[in-house]
Order: C-alpha cells, then structure tokens, then sequence
C-alpha cells in the first residue's frame, strides 16, 4: 500500500464540529469566528487576532497595517512561500532577498545584516519590514532579528507548538498539586513570547493547524493591536468562515495530542538517520534548539540531486518530494541566493504526520536508513 506524502489530521472531533457548523446552517464568518479567536487566545495569550480566509490576506493586512509605501522594501528569506512575492508586487514593494546557509532554513541576524551591507539595492529605499518565515518548522532567533529596529512579521505556521513540552503523568501530577493549592486553573499554558510586531497562524492544509485554508493575525501588545482593530470592520469575505473556524478550533485543542505523535515519529526517523549519515554524506538540518523543534517536517539534505532518491522511494511505495518546490527560489524567481537555489535541488521531505500508522513509520525508517 502507498504512503502518501501528507495527509491532514481529521478526526472524529473535527468532523463532528464541522457537521455541527453545517446542521445549524451558519457557516459565513460569525460566532465560530469569534470563537476560534478566542481559543486561541487562551494558548497565545495575544492582544487582539483577526480570522482572515488566507495567509495571503493576512500578510496583505500585516503590510498595510504598518502603513507599508509603494517602494519601500521588505526583507525576506527565498526560501519564504512564493505567495510572499505575489502580496509584496501587488503592494508595489520591494522584495529583499536574504540567503540561508546549509545547517538551518531560516533568517538569521548576522544573515540580514549582510544582506543590507551588500547595498545590492538603492540607499534611498526604506525597509518597512522583515517577514520572517519559521521555514519546516525551525524557530529562527526573534529576539536578536527584533533587535536590528525593523518590523517583523513573523509567521509560525508551519511551527506553532514548538514550545509545547511532552507530557509526563508523573511531572503533570506533580505541576498541578501545587497549581490546585495556589487555587490556579490547571489547564493554564504558559504565557508564548513572540518578538514580534505581527504574527501569522496559516491554517492551510499543510500547516501545522489546518482549518481547511485561513489565518490568524494577531498582535502580542496593545500598541500593535490597536493597528490591528483599525481593520476589525473588514468585509466578511475577508474573514474566515465559521465551518472553517469549527474545524480550527478542534486542531487548536488537539495541539498536545498531535505534536507528541509528531515528536514519536520523529525520534524513529532520527535513528533511521544515524544510519544512513554514517555511510553517506547525506545531513539534516540543526535547530538551535531540538527541545523546541515541533517536527513538522522531517528533511534531508542529499549528497547529490533528488532524482535517484525519489526513484528508490517510489519502487518502495512511499511517496518524498521536494521541500522547496513551493517556495520563491524553487519557483525559480531568485537567483541571488546560491546556498538556498542548491538547497532547492537537494532537499526531500519524508512523510511526517499524526495519523502514520505504526507500520507506516517503521517502513519509512528502513527507507531512510537505505537511501542510496
């Protein structure tokens, strides 16, 4: 039997909430929206969210709420989702292309200060923000990119719950005797620091929380949220729909569940890795830090191109692919960025989501462990 590449995590939950949204026929953005905001609020602990029905759209209104001019610049990793691009031309942007190195996707400081110094644009534009792409799930340092001065929208969606911790009974035991005591809510999660002026939540199908399409937008403090409330009288075909807020608010719930199933797989595939890397000259990428990492994604960066790889996969009925294909340099619409253009050709992802069954990631991990 084939294993697909991906396959959204829908269970009985999710299904039930949406025929719910359906049976009461309010399924145009109204009670469903509000909630979903709210729930996850709980989690986020932000000051104001908009549920808006594409990551498009929210970057759109992430740009325009900091007052972004036609021929300004925006700063962006080419390895950011090719949407990015299209948003930046439609406000009459300029895209600023910053290149990653062969250990981790994501922006960096010392990156984007090399990027500005390279002057490989007029002085005389300004740089209205840094769209900082959490690219495979790896969390890049916010706090240090925060402190260059420039706007940065940062989108987790393809990371969120990576500060999410696995559950032990006996340390939850433990956390809520004294929680209980003290008269606190013991469901409470712990306050999420974003070094951010906005932060976008896709809700696509392959994100880490699916809605079916979507975002949030939301600010952590209330100057930037009160930027955020000059939009809160957007048209409803803005807006997320309640049948899609239904089944979010579900995924927003299961986070726990899913993220730990994702950390199971991953530690397989990690052994399987040791393996392979200990014959081959094939890597993985290195997050700063593994203890937050969500694994959304399980990669490798191949010694040599993608044919062989995909070819050997295909014979063992387990669909890979590209990691990059749907990005700005694997749409091939940078070609300044040489490290993230090579990553484009020799990257793969393996199937990683909650609903593998046993079976599923033991037959994966003999793949990745004989990978030519």
């Amino acid at each position: 039997m084939k294993i697909e590449i991906y396959s959204p995590t829908i269970r009985r939950k999710e299904m039930d909430a949406v025929l719910t949204a359906m049976v009461e026929e309010k399924i145009g953005p109204g009670d469903r929206n509000r909630l979903l905001i709210q729930t996850a609020k709980e989690q986020l602990r932000f000051d104001y969210a908009l549920a808006l029905r594409s990551p498009a759209v929210a970057l759109h209104v992430a740009l325009k709420a900091l007052n972004a001019q036609s021929g300004q610049a925006v700063i962006l990793s080419a390895l950011s989702p090719r949407y990015y691009l299209q948003v930046i031309n439609d406000l009459q942007l300029v895209p600023l292309y910053c290149d990653v190195t062969y250990d981790f996707p994501c922006l960096s400081r010392e990156l984007i200060e090399n990027t500005l110094a390279k002057k490989q644009f007029d002085t005389a534009i300004d740089v209205c923000a840094i769209i900082l792409h959490h690219t495979l799930g790896f969390v890049p340092d916010t706090a240090a990119i925060a402190e260059l001065g420039i706007p940065v929208i940062e989108d987790i969606s393809q990371s969120y719950g990576s500060w999410l911790k696995p559950e032990n009974k006996k340390d939850k035991q433990d956390a809520e005797e004294p929680a209980a005591a003290a008269g606190k809510n013991e469901k409470e999660e712990p306050q999420v620091k974003f070094d951010n002026v906005f932060c976008i939540i896709g809700l696509e199908e392959r994100d880490m929380l699916t809605s079916g399409g979507g975002a949030l937008l939301f600010a952590m403090n209330r100057k930037d949220g009160s930027a955020l409330r000059s939009f809160s009288g957007i048209a409803n075909e803005y807006c997320l729909p309640d049948i899609n807020s239904a089944l979010a608010v579900v995924q927003f719930k299961e986070v726990q569940r899913n993220t730990s199933r994702r950390r199971d797989i991953a530690q397989m595939y990690s052994q399987a890795s040791l393996s392979l890397t200990s014959r081959t000259k094939h890597k993985r990428f290195i997050a700063i830090n593994d203890n937050e990492y969500c694994n959304y994604s399980f990669s490798l960066i191949l010694e040599t191109g993608l044919k062989d790889v995909v070819a050997y996969a295909k014979k063992k009925e387990i669909e890979i692919e590209n990691a990059f294909e749907n990005t700005i340099a694997g749409a091939g619409l940078c070609d300044s960025c040489p490290v993230s253009s090579s990553l484009v050709l020799r990257t793969v992802l393996f199937p990683m989501y909650p609903r593998l069954r046993s079976q599923d990631v033991e037959r994966i991990s003999r793949l990745i462990m004989t990978l030519p």
